[in-house]
Order: structure tokens, then sequence, then C-alpha cells
């Protein structure tokens, strides 16, 4: 469901609040939430509590910041791993991250299955069982699954699992495995739509859409020189539609003069326009795309997964 955005929403929720404690809120996740490839991995690392003692800030610490300039109060925790699902995280890290928590952001492998790219099976068990758990230990705790971008690699090489398609593709796979792993769980409130938002920027010429032919002039590129992480523009736009979903504060209330932004390089005028997409994504209607009339098939959707995450490594061939 989408949220109703108050530019003051920060201000009152702070209020209303009073001397109560903090919101706490843990980010589950690998590279794609600690944000390796650019600056924001070691953005203020000390505002978060690395829970694997490494040192990170990332999408979590630029979160922070967002969230002290609109006036609230979190306590803020990540538990990333690179190149992992959430697998890894459910059955070596619940140690770690068992615990009561507020909030919950889980992310996982950025094809949904390292060795099956498509088939989002893998996410739908260990989200729900992840979301099980921690609903054990907190019953009011809000769980939200962040649903990635497309991986120009992933897109433009011919070893590309979605090789030869739209580099709108991948993202709309993604969140469309996302949105049903949400569907099959009851503890799990809703899906962040990243890699949407990514969509949007490049369909209105914000951002490059192939960073293999150049970057257009007037353009941002969003990844990484990797072309596969983010850069510090993809992490931006990244941490903006996390915080509006999560607080309900309109992401264009940070305005011109955010602080994150001037300290990552980012000009008044590209941190303003991400801010608007932001919004823009988080007030659009959900996504329909026609796959999604098998979602309550359950079992004739992962079948069609399969099938076309076959197809497209036979075309990849």
């Amino acid at each position: 469901m989408n949220r109703f955005f108050c530019p003051l929403a920060g201000v009152v929720l702070a209020l209303s609040a009073g001397a109560a404690r903090a919101e706490s809120i843990l980010f589950v996740g690998n590279s794609f939430t600690y944000a390796q490839g650019s600056a924001v991995m070691q953005f203020n690392p000390g505002s978060v509590t690395d829970l694997n003692g490494t040192g990170i800030g990332g999408i979590p610490a630029l979160f922070k910041a967002f969230t002290v300039q609109a006036g609230l109060d979190y306590d803020v925790s990540l538990e990333t791993v690179g190149g992992s699902g959430l697998d890894l995280h459910y059955n070596t890290k619940m140690a770690l991250i068992d615990k009561p928590w507020d909030r919950v952001v889980l992310q996982s492998y950025s094809t949904l299955d390292a060795a099956d790219p498509g088939n989002p099976a893998k996410l739908i068990q260990y989200s729900g069982l992840l979301a099980d758990a921690l609903h054990a230990r907190n019953a009011d705790v809000k769980i939200n699954l962040m649903a990635t971008w497309s991986r120009a690699d992933q897109t433009y090489l011919p070893s590309g699992a979605w090789y030869g398609e739209s580099i709108y593709q991948m993202a709309r796979d993604v969140d469309a495995g996302y949105r049903q792993a949400d569907l099959a769980s009851d503890h799990i409130d809703g899906v962040i739509p990243v890699g949407l938002a990514w969509n949007r920027a490049m369909a209105q010429g914000f951002a490059d859409t192939n960073p293999y032919d150049g970057i257009d002039p007037g353009t941002v590129k969003l990844w990484a020189n990797d072309n596969y992480h983010a850069s510090r523009f993809g992490s931006y736009l990244e941490a903006l539609t996390i915080f509006g979903r999560i607080t309900g504060v309109d992401p264009r209330s940070l305005g011109a003069a955010e602080t994150a932004a001037a300290q990552l390089g980012i000009s008044q005028a590209q941190a303003t326009a991400m801010q608007q997409l932001a919004f823009e994504q988080l007030a659009a209607p959900v996504p329909e795309p026609s796959s999604w009339a098998m979602l309550a098939g359950g079992l004739g959707v992962l079948a069609w997964w399969r099938r076309r995450a076959q197809a497209s490594r036979v075309s990849s061939t």
C-alpha cells in the first residue's frame, strides 16, 4: 500500500515521540546494501552498528543521515555479507540478527538465485523463514524486502542471464520475485522498489541506460565501475527510496541542502532530482505485469521463472 507523504511528517513524528526510545532497524543484505564500489561504503560508519564488525557505513548510514535531518530517531544496525543471499544469513548469522527489532529490511542475491538467475524460490523460502523468526522475537516488527536493480553486466554482456532484453527487464523481474515473497509470508510488510526507482531514473533521462557505449551527456551513471554495483548516485537513490518507504516521510522534504549529498560530491540539482524520482516511485501504483497473474498459482510461477531463466541462458550461448 502506498503511503501519503507529508513534508513535515518527520517533525510531527519526532514531536509526538517525545522522549521515547529510538526505533531500532536492522538491514540484512550483501554488497548491494553496503554499497561496494562507491564512497558510500565508508560513509559515516560510526553512525551505525555493523554487527559483523567490519566497519561499514553503506546504505544504512545514508538512511541514518536522512533520518537525523528529518528529526527522526533511529538506532541503525546492519548485518551484511558480500555475494550472499538470505539463505546464508538464516543459516549462519541468526545469533547476530535474532533479536526484537522494530524494523527490518531484507535484501537477497541480485539475480534472486546465484545458481538459477530469475528463480525466486530460494528468496521466498528464506525471507519467510527469517520473517517468522523475527516475528517470534517481536510480534510488532515491520519487515520490508528491498528489490534491487538491473545489472548492466547481466543485460549487455553475452554471459548475462538477461542478455538481449531491455535494461528495464531485470529490475521488473526481480521486483516481481520479491513481491511474490511478500505475498507468501504473513509477516512481511511490503517491498521497497529500489530497482523500479532506477528504471524511472533511466526512463526520465536522468540516468544513462548503457554504460558500455559511454555515458550520455547530461546524465549520471547509476552503476559503479564494474557495471554491477551502485555508484554514489545509484546508492543515493537507493537510500532515498528506502527512507521514504520506511519512515513515510516525503524524500523531497530533505531538500537541496541535504548534507549527505554534498559529502558524496552530488550536486544540489542532482540530489533534488533523485529525491523527486524516489517520491514518484513510492507514490506510483504497485506494478502489475502480466506475469503476476501466475502469483496465485504458487508452483506455476516457479515453473515460469525456471523456463525464463533457462531461455535466457540458452540465448547467451
